[in-house]
């Protein structure tokens, strides 16, 4: 509770009533998609019930899956708004990972539509093209309560979808890993090769180490 209480201080020291967080998941993935996602906070209406519902609110990929759950639907009571943007695997192949993570933020944060009064911020990139300005964050999911909420949207909604595909493409163990690169996962690829959910750009170390590239 005092380290989410933290990130509640960080967002009310920037001297905004709302505060708007964009953080994504899957961007370090061998398989599955991105998923970004963008949550406005407004902390003159966010209740104290709502405040002790997000009370283990903190870094998502710090977070056991049956907490990150359980603060799903805790954040998407206490949010003003909340957008998801969801690339798949061939749009990152085609465009790059990098580029296609920039644009999946953007597009988040300005689905999102937070107001000129709203402080906006990103999980630790400068997004040049959005139209929402912004700063970014280093480890920003560990600092901001707005982005802490976002990274919880954002990896349930993608381990969501990984664990329902999972059962159509077996062998791989994505209800496991949910597409990271785990030894077991990487057993599976030189086990068994690829799925049409692994990215085919080979930008990852873990690619480069099993001769894929």
């Amino acid at each position: 509770m005092a380290r989410t209480q933290r990130l509640f201080a960080f967002d009310r020291g920037l001297g905004s009533r709302e505060v708007a967080g964009a953080d994504e998941a899957g961007r370090g993935c061998l398989a599955g998609p991105l998923v970004a996602a963008a949550v406005l906070l407004d902390y003159e209406t966010l209740s104290r019930s709502d405040r002790r519902a997000l009370g283990g609110l903190h870094d998502s990929k710090q977070m056991r899956p049956e907490q990150r759950e359980e603060l799903y639907p805790a954040v998407l009571r206490a949010a003003s708004r909340v957008s998801v943007v969801v690339r798949c695997v061939r749009g990152i192949d085609a465009r790059g990972l990098h580029v296609t993570n920039i644009e999946a933020l953007s597009c988040a944060l300005e689905r999102l539509a937070p107001s000129e009064r709203a402080t906006c911020l990103v999980d630790g990139f400068s997004l040049r093209e959005c139209a929402v300005p912004h700063r970014a964050v280093i480890e920003g999911d560990g600092t901001s309560a707005a982005i802490a909420a976002a990274s919880v949207i954002a990896k349930v909604t993608r381990d969501r979808y990984m664990h329902r595909v999972a059962e159509e493409h077996p062998g791989w163990g994505f209800d496991e890993h949910v597409g990271y690169s785990t030894p077991e996962h990487r057993a599976a690829i030189e086990r068994i090769g690829i799925s049409p959910l692994h990215r085919r750009s080979f930008q990852s170390v873990a690619y480069s180490q099993l001769g894929l590239t």
